[in-house]
């Protein structure tokens, strides 16, 4: 499964106003509780977990969160525009504001580095993530995820 099926309109949140990781994370939480049969707080402290390993920030007002979760039949993956952009302890020190979320089965390890290594080189892409971080419906979001060529 690539990262253009994985993704779904219903898990694309632009605009989102929250003022910290954790209230980030606690949304995405929500966002899967609905759609992947696992509570919040296990999808919560997932993502604090592995952001204990070390910031998901990738640089450039991006970060990728993701967690393992034990008993997830299938990946799952949210994208996040912020209304304005939180710390998040990236390598460059910049605030983000375009998120990847990705849960994956606890068993999943080459499926969870290849989606990783897949939503890595859409947001390296500065024409896509540019456009990611101003689109201003999920239509336009989804249509840029899409795209297999730079903008």
């Amino acid at each position: 499964m690539s990262l253009q099926h994985l993704l779904r309109p219903e898990h694309v949140l632009l605009g989102l106003e929250v003022t910290s990781k954790k209230r980030l994370f606690e949304e995405i939480g929500f966002l899967f509780e609905q759609s992947a049969s696992v509570t919040r707080a296990h999808i919560t402290d997932s993502l604090f977990a592995r952001e204990r390993l070390g910031s998901t920030g990738l640089g450039y007002g991006v970060a990728i969160p993701h967690g393992r979760i034990k008993g997830l039949k299938d990946p799952q993956l949210a994208a996040v525009q912020l209304k304005e952009a939180i710390g998040f302890d990236a390598s460059d020190g910049a605030p983000v504001n375009l998120i990847f979320a990705l849960l994956v089965p606890e068993n999943a390890t080459q499926k969870h580095l290849d989606l990783l290594a897949e939503i890595a080189e859409l947001l390296g892409d500065e024409s896509k993530r540019t456009a990611l971080k101003t689109a201003t419906d999920v239509t336009t979001f989804m249509a840029i995820v899409h795209a297999d060529t730079p903008l």
